[in-house]
């Protein structure tokens, strides 16, 4: 069993950053395609980026060149560095782990940027 665990959203004015974490449990994390997710109130979940188990990663044409996403296979833990942030990327934010076929999701945290 998975267990995705999201921190470190909250409220930030426009143009500042915030760090997200997500801390797994498990042993498949080094294995795992891992994922940033977000739900904009009356949208649907769109994937922010995404990282390979070798590194790989992809981008939102959003947030490109803004958001860094990384990860610790040492610790399990995925990040989210996001700078510059804008309105716009107020949203809950969610991990997503994915092995087999099967993913798993946190409870999300929610970002919101505003002044």
């Amino acid at each position: 069993q998975v267990q995705l665990v999201e921190s470190g959203g909250g409220l930030v004015q426009p143009g500042g950053s915030l760090r997200l974490s997500c801390a797994a449990s498990g042993s498949i994390f080094s294995l795992s395609v891992l994922g940033w997710y977000r739900q904009a109130p009356e949208k649907q979940r769109e994937l922010v980026a995404f990282i390979s188990n070798v590194g790989n990663t992809n981008y939102a044409d959003s947030v490109k060149g803004r958001f860094t996403i990384s990860r610790d296979n040492t610790k399990n833990t995925l990040y989210l560095q996001m700078n510059s942030l804008k309105p716009e990327d107020t949203a809950v934010y969610y991990c997503r782990l994915s092995r087999n076929g099967i993913g798993y999701w946190g409870q999300g945290t929610l970002v919101t940027v505003s002044s």
